[in-house]
């Protein structure tokens, strides 16, 4: 019903006009007094040949309409699966659209060109710029000294920036795949724990983890990022009291006793360059660990949400559907 009325809407001129010169054609009988039941006779005939003309002109508009609906449904939209034109008009239309899906896959190739160049750079001066940082690990390795102890955490935090940098430029890329396979999450959990052992060490910081028997089905690769993303921001956070992660309710949890994040932050926490009160007590944090964090687990289709109360701690909770999370 609604595509008829359409139909008529888009048609009511000519519909108008048909109707029009039969009230003229009735008209024009009267004053001349001539048989009324010819003029009747003519407008039955026309309008039994104007509604069956109506019906197949009606069957093409809705028979197109519906080839046109379904295009857009389409994994791959082709100019070519239009419907033929029926006029000039639409053969006009139909050649400015080609014109212009032309002129989008040429930007899109374009586009893919410079995405590419820049991520190949970024991946070459990250190999590079690990060259003499692993050459400053050695030679800081001779030494015993508290000043070397406290060159090697600067260093690791100069390759943890690096590392950010390269996936920031990573995730921004349309050329990035996920590799989803099934995850040993107490694996990756004692890997990252490993890696910042010796930043727990130096701020005499306990952590409570007493392991995780659950296997997931992600990206190793992209969740490992963020997990280092979240335990570094509760060690930058951090100076008194334990840093505990555990498993609660399909989630990772990642809980401090840190300095926390005002009821107004949280919102807002993951938004690009938003750093909030803590971000300005504290000149160094840029915000971009939680906003790359909160864009891959949307990516990899899991959700991360955030308790926290002023000078009594965080809690951050890396969310699993449940059809994620597989059972042995």
């Amino acid at each position: 019903m609604k595509i008829l009325l359409t139909y008529i809407n888009d048609y009511k001129r000519p519909i108008g006009l048909w109707l029009l010169f039969g009230l003229i054609h009735v008209l024009t009988s009267f004053l001349y007094q001539l048989p009324m039941e010819r003029s009747m006779l003519w407008l039955v005939v026309c309008g039994f040949i104007g509604m069956i003309a109506g019906c197949f002109h009606f069957y093409n508009y809705y028979t197109k309409h519906k080839e046109l609906e379904v295009l857009p449904r389409q994994p791959h939209l082709d100019i070519e699966q239009l419907p033929k034109p029926e006029n000039v008009i639409e053969a006009d239309y139909q050649a400015i659209l080609k014109e212009l899906t032309t002129a989008l896959s040429q930007l899109e190739h374009t586009k893919a060109q410079n995405e590419q160049e820049i991520l190949d750079y970024f991946t070459m001066w990250v190999h590079q710029i690990k060259v003499p940082i692993s050459a400053l690990h050695l030679i800081l390795q001779e030494e015993d000294r508290e000043v070397s102890a406290e060159m090697r955490d600067q260093l690791f935090k100069v390759e943890q920036y690096v590392e950010l940098l390269l996936q920031y430029v990573r995730l921004g890329s349309s050329s990035t795949d996920y590799q989803f396979h099934k995850i040993d999450l107490d694996t990756m959990i004692r890997d990252t724990l490993k890696k910042y052992a010796s930043l727990f060490i130096r701020k005499r910081l306990p952590v409570r983890y007493d392991g995780v028997d659950q296997r997931v089905i992600t990206d190793s690769k992209w969740l490992g990022f963020v997990l280092e993303q979240l335990l570094s921001n509760a060690l930058k956070y951090t100076n008194k009291g334990v840093i505990s992660i555990y498993w609660e309710e399909h989630a990772i949890v990642i809980e401090d006793t840190g300095i926390g994040i005002r009821p107004e932050d949280i919102p807002r926490v993951g938004e690009k360059n938003f750093t909030g009160f803590t971000g300005r007590q504290h000149k160094s944090a840029s915000g971009i660990g939680l906003h790359l964090s909160k864009q891959i687990l949307a990516k990899l289709g899991h959700k991360i949400e955030i308790e926290s109360e002023v000078d009594k701690g965080t809690k951050v909770s890396i969310l699993f559907d449940p059809g994620q999370i597989t059972i042995e």
